[in-house]
């Protein structure tokens, strides 16, 4: 019995810890890609804890058209080890192929589950201190405005309320269902 419990604190501690640092990879790949300033405290925290990793990486893979390629293939290759580790401690086989489409489908999942949280966040935010002066709600923006924009161009205010992170939300949750949810199905299809 005190078996089962280990398992679970060390299936706990990898998918925590490995998840919180995927996240912040993640962050810094899309702050890049919405041009979020970089001076931001929170950028410059997520910029000095990705660094290690990122920096001789990025000597081996350049950028392709604007697109931080050594940023995804390290998320990449730490959801593979995530999902290596999990087995591992499971003492499960796996192949690479199920395990590579069941990597691309949880990071998927990530990219999704970031952005509901940060819409969520903006969201509490703009009730809570609109217009206050917040590094955060600056980075927020700069990250959600690309998904809220085309959003607000077809819904706009009513009545003052912006209903456009609803809608986001709303894709978002069927994008889980609709897209990631097949392909995970499809990647342990595949491992076993």
């Amino acid at each position: 019995m005190t078996n089962g419990y280990l398992s679970n604190a060390a299936l706990y501690l990898v998918e925590a810890i490995s998840g919180l640092y995927m996240m912040l990879v993640l962050l810094r790949f899309l702050l890049q890609k919405a041009r979020a300033s970089f001076h931001n405290p929170f950028s410059q925290f997520i910029v000095k804890v990705t660094n290690p990793p990122l920096k001789p990486l990025r000597r081996v893979i350049p950028g392709w058209g604007g697109v931080d390629l050594a940023a995804l293939v390290l998320l990449f290759a730490l959801q593979m080890a995530t999902l290596a580790l999990i087995y591992l401690i499971l003492g499960q086989t796996f192949n690479l192929a199920g395990m590579g489409v069941l990597a691309v489908a949880e990071l998927l999942n990530l990219t999704l589950t970031t952005y509901l949280i940060t819409v969520i966040a903006q969201a509490i935010l703009s009730w809570v201190g609109p217009g206050g002066p917040n590094p955060l709600s600056g980075l927020l923006y700069s990250l959600n405005e690309p998904l809220l924009r085309p959003v607000r161009r077809l819904l706009p205010l009513i009545s003052g309320i912006d209903l456009s992170p609803l809608v986001v939300l709303i894709i978002i949750q069927l994008l889980k269902i609709l897209a990631v949810a097949p392909l995970a199905d499809l990647g342990r299809a595949l491992g076993h």
